[in-house]
């Protein structure tokens, strides 16, 4: 859905208020604790933000690429576990279903994960399937009305919490790569279905990844998405929407570290003077806004076309990997910036400089996005429309 400019201010100021007024308080809280407050999430809820891409008829906001990223990149300038909460919703947990899902499907699931009474997961990765999505070990096979699940998930985001599943199968065992891959529902009750522990990772504590382990669950052969052997089509299409939606949140990151660089060093005396007026730091400072402008030039650039109807598979793999490598170059000048105030833990820019690791590893690598680039350049070299 289009919004009017008034009306997307008036939501873009309702979601910088909540990231000011009711995130970032507690920041540190929520990194020490490794858990994000119920009243946060209360407060999402209310402002809609678990129904940011789901359509209107379902309770959603259904809101355009392009309001979207601009949603993303207020959520970004907070610690990124408040906007995992709410992140599978809008993103990877929801997709498939919004974009491919049967209309007894939407109306089944839809509005829950509209209005946060659903957590919503995307199954893809395995320990030897992660950037070789097509490689997927996890079967499914036909069983009546019904495919039975084996195989194990790895790494996969909110699962401890998730009501339903989006997960990738090989329904196919003869059918090598991505044609033998199905896309299915999975609920969390299913038998079968297990979720272990969440993992101890390096940075984003609050939010929470787990194996997801199936062991001759039985799944309805109605929760298929798409076609059986359309899972792989349906993965990357989520993917190439997903991959704009972490390149905003990565470039809020880096606003919110610009922003905090340039009040310490406007504050921070040395040499008998604000450290800011020592014209390196300043070149640092300059490099970093430099780059998380030409990040959010070209996000809003791939969203628009996105949303004009555009393929935009290789532009979103472009903006992915300039945006979240920015980030991590960002965030590497404002430890050097804060000096060693920015390496212990008061000031929380060591935090925020493991947080924003992993945008460079998930929903792609950064090389994964090269190989994607190349590739899509030189189908339209072939094609005579490059």
């Amino acid at each position: 859905m289009a919004f009017d400019a008034e009306t997307r201010a008036a939501l873009i100021e309702q979601v910088r208020r909540f990231v000011t007024e009711t995130c970032v308080p507690v920041e540190a809280q929520v990194s020490e604790e490794d858990a994000v407050p119920q009243h946060v999430v209360d407060a999402m809820k209310e402002l809609g933000l678990f129904g940011v891409a789901v359509p209107e008829e379902f309770g959603g906001l259904d809101l355009d690429m392009e309001t979207e990223c601009l949603v993303a990149m207020e959520l970004g300038q907070t610690s990124p576990a408040f906007r995992s909460v709410a992140g599978t919703n809008i993103g990877i947990g929801s997709q498939a279903l919004v974009l491919f899902g049967t209309p007894e499907q939407k109306q089944k699931w839809l509005p829950g994960i509209a209005s946060g009474d659903l957590i919503a997961s995307f199954a893809l990765t395995e320990p030897e399937a992660g950037s070789d999505a097509a490689g997927l070990k996890t079967k499914a096979v036909r069983d009546g009305d019904y495919y039975i699940l084996n195989g194990t998930k790895r790494y996969i985001t909110n699962a401890n919490k998730a009501d339903l599943f989006t997960v990738m199968a090989r329904t196919n065992q003869d059918e090598p790569g991505a044609k033998g891959v199905s896309a299915f529902i999975v609920e969390r009750g299913t038998p079968g279905l297990s979720v272990g522990k969440p993992e101890k990772k390096m940075g984003q504590q609050g939010a929470h990844i787990c194996d997801v382990i199936f062991e001759n669950a039985r799944v309805p052969a109605a929760n298929m998405i798409a076609k059986e052997g359309e899972g792989f089509k349906v993965a990357m299409s989520v993917l190439d929407k997903g991959r704009l939606h972490i390149s905003a949140v990565a470039t809020g990151v880096s606003k919110r570290l610009i922003r905090e660089m340039v009040n310490y060093a406007l504050e921070r005396r040395q040499f008998g003077k604000p450290i800011f007026e020592h014209q390196m730091l300043q070149a640092l400072i300059a490099d970093s806004q430099a780059e998380t402008y030409a990040a959010e030039c070209m996000i809003l650039d791939a969203a628009r076309r996105r949303d004009a109807g555009e393929d935009i598979t290789m532009l979103a793999s472009c903006t992915k990997l300039f945006a979240t490598e920015a980030c991590g170059r960002v965030a590497d000048r404002a430890v050097q910036i804060f000096g060693g105030a920015g390496y212990v833990a008061d000031y929380g820019i060591e935090r925020f400089y493991r947080d924003v690791r992993i945008f460079r590893l998930y929903e792609g690598t950064s090389q994964i996005q090269q190989i994607i680039i190349a590739r899509e350049l030189a189908r339209a070299a072939k094609a005579g429309s490059l």
